[in-house]
């Protein structure tokens, strides 16, 4: 069903949904992306959501973007590629979702993919692991409590 309205930012919903960790860190990393997302882009109705294990649902989301003044919904997977999850969960998720509001629509927008900014998105992750294995840079944020992104050698097999 196509349904015709105007570009409106301030009235759309954004959920961006990620898999969900049992990690608490991976889904702050989420709610942090979120936050950056909603304070550097034109959509102020912006929401994290996770398909499953951790809150909150796309059900929540989508009731808070509603709430919040919604005329419409948009979930955008936190995705690299397509898969079962973009192509079925997702959308039975956020179908089920909306069907508490049943006058505001939705779609389910694509993953990241093949997008062009990508390639600066890795080139930029490759080079910052590198200059901190080879100590001249910091940590960046996904690593800073662990002990990554250092250069390793794997033993060889036992004979």
């Amino acid at each position: 069903m196509m349904v015709n309205h105007q570009h409106d930012p301030s009235h759309t919903g954004a959920i961006i949904v990620d898999h969900g960790s049992q990690r608490s860190e991976s889904n702050a990393m989420l709610e942090a992306f979120v936050e950056r997302f909603r304070r550097d882009s034109p959509y102020s109705i912006v929401q994290p959501a996770h398909m499953e294990l951790a809150e909150p649902s796309i059900s929540t989301a989508f009731d808070c973007c509603v709430q919040q003044g919604a005329h419409r919904v948009v979930v955008i997977p936190y995705f690299l590629l397509p898969g079962r999850h973009w192509d079925k969960d997702i959308p039975a998720l956020t179908k089920a979702a909306a069907s508490q509001h049943p006058d505001v629509p939705f779609l389910v927008g694509a993953p990241i993919g093949l997008h062009p900014m990508m390639i600066a998105v890795i080139q930029a992750r490759l080079d910052h692991c590198i200059a901190h294995a080879e100590d001249r840079a910091t940590k960046c944020e996904i690593c800073i409590d662990t002990d990554r992104c250092v250069w390793e050698t794997a033993s060889p097999p036992p004979q």
